[in-house]
């Protein structure tokens, strides 16, 4: 009779786990940007969505250099050309206070976006210190964010790389 009563107690209790993670992934639908270069012209997507650590961004671009580029998550979800420094600083927060780990929670570390002869580039990276929650760390905090695509860096330079492409983050309706 114990193990009926366990085993009964054990169903009911993955069942609603079940439950409660299906309506986790639900809940949480993944999130598409369209980027667009200096001249208002789409170059391309980012898809957000839920990662067990952090956000995952898929990159799909066309249109841009050939090169490396950087990609980073800014302040504010403002892209006025043709500098998108509306955008504001790299994302801190709804705080406004970087990271525990001394860098702004919109910068993704070891990342660098590859631009093809042709344009074109393709990327999948997660971005550890964001959320799409109702968290401090939420893209979606203060009204929400915007993705940056910068140029190439020139090296040694002490002058952030020019901001070529970008993206309003803000919550789906």
């Amino acid at each position: 009779m114990k193990t009926i009563a366990s085993l009964v107690c054990l169903t009911v209790l993955t069942g609603g786990v079940a439950g409660v993670h299906a309506r986790s992934a639900a809940a949480s639908k993944p999130v598409t940007v369209e980027i667009k270069d200096a001249q208002g012209q789409g170059v391309g997507t980012a898809v957000l969505s839920e990662a067990p650590h952090g956000v995952k961004i898929k990159l799909d671009v066309k249109g841009l250099a050939p090169g490396e580029h950087s990609l980073h998550i800014h302040q504010h979800a403002k892209c006025e050309a043709p500098d998108f420094k509306s955008a504001g600083p790299h994302f801190s927060g709804a705080s406004g206070h970087a990271e525990h780990t001394g860098l702004p929670a919109g910068d993704i570390p070891d990342f660098s976006l590859i631009v093809s002869a042709d344009g074109t580039g393709h990327a999948t990276v997660v971005a550890p210190n964001i959320t799409l929650g109702t968290d401090e760390h939420s893209v979606f905090s203060n009204g929400g964010t915007a993705i940056v695509i910068h140029a190439v860096s020139g090296g040694g330079s002490s002058t952030a790389p020019p901001r070529i492409a970008c993206g309003v983050i803000s919550k789906p309706e």
